[in-house]
């Protein structure tokens, strides 16, 4: 689902990518962590802490590692979708066969290939990610539909009318205001649920996976 951005944006994007690709190795002595989705609205934030009530109505705290990164979601349409483009869709299984996309991330060009694959998603119960370069790209009478390919696989996916389709986007911690909407990518370590990631909408934008 994703993201012409400036470079100094791709850079700070790399990390971000996670969230639409299975969890990065982690060390070691965290090999029983458990990652997790976070998503729902800021209740607070300081230096190092993001509180969050999420969409199922807890409230939790995510602990923010040293080295962590915020970005934000800009809107896109489905026709800037082209062949080349590497995209991740988040989709469900339709009656009659075949995928119909729940949201769609353009990548931008420095994160091509970023997480290739499809595996299993947490958005909707029985919801899949699929991160792949677009084949081909056809308008059918209930929006289009892209055949992606990924490791010599192809897979087809409907794009009905309405579907959100988004790019990265600039955004700096003075955006992580009480009320927004976030998606954090995180693990669960002993110590509580830790990230090194979090995007946060802006100008209406949230993030959609």
């Amino acid at each position: 689902m994703m993201k012409n951005i400036l470079p100094a944006l791709v850079l700070g994007l790399s990390g971000i990518a996670a969230m639409v690709i299975p969890a990065s190795p982690v060390h070691a002595e965290d090999k029983k962590a458990e990652q997790i989705h976070v998503r729902g609205s800021i209740v607070s934030y300081s230096a190092s802490t993001l509180k969050v009530k999420t969409r199922e109505g807890d409230t939790v705290d995510v602990a923010l590692a040293d080295d962590w990164k915020v970005s934000s979601v800009a809107n896109a349409k489905v026709t800037d979708i082209k062949p080349g483009d590497f995209v991740g869709i988040a989709s469900l299984p339709k009656q009659g066969g075949g995928d119909g996309a729940l949201e769609v991330l353009i990548f931008p060009p420095a994160l091509k290939g970023a997480g290739e694959g499809s595996y299993g998603w947490d958005l909707k119960p029985n919801s899949s990610m699929t991160n792949a370069t677009v084949a081909n790209a056809v308008k059918d009478v209930d929006g289009r539909t892209v055949t992606v390919s990924y490791h010599g696989k192809e897979k087809k996916i409907s794009i009905p009318d309405g579907t959100p389709v988004v790019t990265f986007a600039p955004a700096t911690k003075d955006d992580l205001v009480p009320g927004a909407i976030v998606f954090v990518p995180a693990e669960k370590a002993a110590t509580g649920t830790i990230a090194h990631q979090v995007l946060v909408g802006k100008n209406g934008v949230v993030p959609p996976m």
